[in-house]
């Protein structure tokens, strides 16, 4: 899973800061708000925390009653890049029409 790769990649406090978002989402859904996330576009949200200087980027949408992850996790500087943006679209349409192959049921 990429998200995992990533969120591995980054030092422990921005792990930990990535994971709570993450578990804010599960826990609140569609009631989570700014400054914890924030839509994009076309229906990508993107997931923001912060530690230090970098701010960390999880985009993902809602299909149905779920919650999909749909990006590796990316920096934000100014925007969050446009291509990001476009690869969460493809993962949410890949995943709309085969959601068994596309579905991540571990631990974070």
């Amino acid at each position: 899973m990429p998200l995992l790769e990533w969120l591995d990649s980054l030092p422990s406090k921005g792990q930990d800061k990535c994971i709570a978002v993450i578990e804010q989402l599960e826990e609140k859904g569609h009631e989570l708000r700014r400054p914890h996330c924030d839509l994009l576009e076309r229906g990508i949200y993107e997931l923001r925390a912060r530690y230090g200087n970098v701010h960390y980027r999880i985009l993902y949408a809602f299909v149905g009653k779920n919650i999909v992850v749909l990006s590796q996790g990316c920096f934000k500087k100014r925007k969050v890049p446009y291509r990001e943006v476009n690869r969460a679209i493809r993962n949410r349409n890949c995943y709309a029409q085969d959601p068994k192959a596309h579905t991540y049921l571990g631990e974070l």
